[in-house]
């Protein structure tokens, strides 16, 4: 009797510490490294990194370097002396060593790296006075919209292609050969064609942008239909299911992942692409913005230009990720 009721209080325990453990496994949803779905990052520490960033920018070229109005000072003394004279980086180098509060280099210096305080005052300057004859807005609509188009068009033409390659061996055969003869060869090197098919109007940067999001939509779509696994079909087609059925029940919702990574993969290219293309020929935006200040000195407008192009890419990839947390809320989950 002894040994039956120890028996059954160890069972007892065993029972309840199994209870226990699965309560804590209900409770934490991550329990060993490797589930993906539950990284998430933390804003605090974003908002530290980038707060880092800032403050290093700032000591480089705040605290350090030249002193407030020195190197105008060191102008008007030079022309002075020396009234014929061109007053060089070299000069102001030499008058930065004769001053013990000035650590003046050519590599970072108020010319090559303007300071934050300088950036804001040239970003009141362009949303103001504007670039020109363009406000810093109208600059920045005016690339945002080329991307979105461009990638629109490519989403368009490049998922339905890719679908097709990942589903039948007639347009797998068909396109497979044109999609890996163009796909490594640079959107810019087309620039020279487009100019002379269709001048420097909006049209030939906009087939531009849709050539670089093409190629990218059309691998992704591919990949997200062979990512789908074989027992699903089979499973859809033992139910009774027919093939359209299939393909917008079964395939759509498993390749759906792989194309919105595509589509956030194209938006990158498409801002690298256009910026390229605006400095060949155009008359606003942020890529011919960025030239123009360039050839001017304007290292702050220069800037300017990188921090809202940054700033779009950041709100853009915002917004597909909760385009994909709405569309695929199964992701990562099984």
């Amino acid at each position: 009797m002894k040994a039956l009721s120890g028996r059954r209080s160890s069972d007892f325990l065993r029972t309840l510490l199994l209870r226990s453990s699965r309560g804590a496994l209900n409770q934490r949803k991550t329990v060993t490294f490797g589930d993906g779905s539950a990284v998430a990052g933390k804003i605090l520490i974003s908002a530290a990194s980038v707060l880092v960033l800032l403050a290093i920018w700032w000591a480089v070229t705040y605290k350090w370097g030249l002193p407030s109005g020195f190197a105008e000072q060191a102008e008007r003394a030079d022309r002075i002396e020396n009234p014929e004279g061109r007053f060089s980086e070299t000069k102001l180098v030499r008058a930065c060593k004769a001053d013990p509060q000035c650590s003046y280099s050519q590599m970072f210096n108020h010319r090559t790296l303007p300071s934050p305080v300088n950036v804001l005052r040239a970003v009141n300057e362009l949303a103001t006075d504007g670039w020109r004859q363009n406000t810093l807005q109208a600059h920045t609509w005016a690339s945002l919209e080329r991307v979105l188009i461009g990638l629109l068009l490519g989403v368009l033409v490049g998922v339905p292609i890719g679908l097709a390659m990942g589903l039948s061996s007639f347009f797998k055969s068909v396109f497979d050969p044109i999609v890996e003869g163009f796909r490594p060869i640079p959107p810019l090197a087309f620039v020279p064609l487009l100019i002379i098919w269709f001048g420097i109007g909006e049209t030939s940067k906009i087939t531009l942008l849709f050539f670089a999001a093409l190629w990218i939509m059309i691998i992704g779509a591919r990949s997200g239909v062979l990512s789908v696994k074989l027992s699903k079909v089979h499973a859809a087609y033992s139910l009774g299911a027919s093939k359209p059925q299939v393909l917008t029940r079964v395939i759509l919702p498993n390749a759906l992942p792989e194309i919105l990574t595509a589509v956030r993969v194209s938006l990158g290219v498409c801002w690298g692409t256009l910026v390229a293309a605006e400095i060949v020929a155009a008359t606003e935006g942020l890529g011919f913005m960025i030239w123009d200040a360039q050839k001017k000195l304007r290292m702050d407008v220069v800037v300017v230009g990188i921090i809202v192009i940054g700033l779009m890419g950041v709100l853009l990839d915002m917004v597909m990720r909760k385009l994909e947390n709405w569309l695929i809320p199964w992701r990562g989950k099984g």
